[in-house]
C-alpha cells in the first residue's frame, strides 16, 4: 500500500477517536454514526484501488490493440483441364508438308461428275497424330464434301498419309477451289509448310462436248553435282515438270545462254496429269563463270517461255 493511503487511513482514525470521544461515553449520536459510517466508505474504496505501475508510457506512442484476423472470401477454385494422355494435343504438334497430290489443278470436269483428290501429308512434327486429329474444310467451295473427317490413321513423327476426299463438281460451269486444313485434338488447325497454307484443289467444270484442255502449269528447277567445289567438271540438271488439264499435245525445246539448244519435240498428253522434262549441261574449270540461264519453252498450242535462272561459281 502506497504512503499516501496509510497516511489518508491513519487520519480518518483520529478524526472518528475525537469524535466519539467528544460525544461521550453513551451511544453515539446520528451525526457521529454518520462520520464512521463515511469513514468506512473511503476506507474500503482507498483499500480496492489499484496500484498503476510507475513507468509511464512515451506521449505520442501507440499502445497497440488486438485487431481480430480478418477472413477473406476464398477464391472460387479453378477448374482443372483434363489433358488427354496423348500428347500430341500440344501446338508443337501441328506442324506439316505436302509431298504430292493428285488430279492437277486446272483439270476440267463435267458438270456433277465425281472424283477422288488425294494428298500426300507428311507429318513434320515430334508427335504422334491418332485418328482423333481431323481434316477441316478451310474455305472456296466446298465441293460436296464433308465439313469435317477424322483423320484416316495413326501417323508418327516423318511419316506420310494420303488424304483422300470424294468430291463433286458442281452443276455450274466455271473455275472452282476447296481448301483445306488439319486440326489438332484441341482444336488448333494447321496446314502445311512454312507459311501453314491450306492444301486445296482447283478444278474446271465444263459442259462443253468437247471441253478446251491445256496446260495449266509448268514448275522448274536445277540440281548441281557436287554441290559446292571446283571439280574437274559441274553437273547442272535442270527439271521442268508440266501439268495438264485434260489430253492435249504440244512442242517445246529447251534454250540456252550458251547458244547450245535442243531440238524442237512434241509430246501428247492422254489424260490430266504431268510429266517431267530435263536437261543437262556440264561446266570444267576453264568455262566462263557468273550468270547464267536455261530456258523451257512451249511453242505450241500457245507459246509459253520458262527461264531458270542459275550461277556457275568455281573458287
Amino acid at each position: 500500500m502506497s504512503r499516501s493511503i496509510k497516511y489518508l487511513l491513519f487520519s480518518i482514525s483520529i478524526i472518528t477517536t475525537l469524535l466519539i470521544t467528544s460525544c461521550g461515553a453513551g451511544t453515539p449520536t446520528e451525526d457521529a454514526q454518520a462520520i464512521i459510517q463515511t469513514s468506512v466508505a473511503q476506507t474500503v474504496a482507498a483499500q480496492n484501488v489499484i496500484e498503476i505501475p510507475s513507468t509511464e508510457t512515451p506521449s505520442g506512442a501507440v499502445i497497440p490493440t488486438k485487431t481480430p484476423f480478418q477472413q477473406l472470401t476464398p477464391l472460387a477454385p479453378l477448374a482443372s483441364p483434363t489433358l488427354p494422355v496423348n500428347s500430341s494435343t500440344k501446338a508443337e504438334c501441328a506442324k506439316a508438308s505436302l509431298v504430292s497430290e493428285t488430279i492437277n489443278d486446272g483439270t476440267i470436269f463435267k458438270p456433277g461428275e465425281q472424283f477422288t483428290k488425294t494428298w500426300q501429308i507428311t507429318n513434320t512434327s515430334n508427335c504422334v497424330w491418332d485418328t482423333t486429329y481431323k481434316i477441316i474444310f478451310w474455305d472456296g467451295d466446298l465441293l460436296g464434301g464433308g465439313y469435317v473427317y477424322n483423320l484416316p490413321q495413326v501417323v508418327g513423327p516423318g511419316q506420310t498419309v494420303p488424304i483422300s476426299l470424294v468430291l463433286i463438281a458442281p452443276a455450274t460451269d466455271g473455275t472452282y477451289k476447296s481448301e483445306w486444313k488439319l486440326q489438332t485434338p484441341d482444336n488448333i488447325n494447321f496446314g502445311v509448310g512454312l507459311y501453314d497454307t491450306s492444301f486445296y484443289t482447283e478444278i474446271a467444270v465444263s459442259s462443253a462436248e468437247k471441253p478446251k484442255y491445256g496446260i495449266t502449269s509448268v514448275l522448274t528447277s536445277f540440281t548441281r553435282d557436287p554441290k559446292t567445289g571446283c571439280p574437274a567438271n559441274s553437273r547442272y540438271t535442270f527439271y521442268a515438270t508440266v501439268a495438264s488439264s485434260g489430253p492435249v499435245e504440244f512442242t517445246y525445246y529447251w534454250e540456252q545462254k550458251d547458244g547450245n539448244d535442243s531440238s524442237p519435240k512434241t509430246y501428247a498428253m492422254t489424260s490430266a496429269t504431268t510429266k517431267s522434262f530435263t536437261r543437262e549441261w556440264m561446266f570444267g574449270r576453264a568455262n566462263s563463270q557468273g550468270p547464267k540461264w536455261v530456258a523451257f519453252v512451249i511453242t505450241e498450242p500457245v507459246k509459253e517461255r520458262y527461264q531458270i535462272d542459275f550461277e556457275f561459281v568455281c573458287p
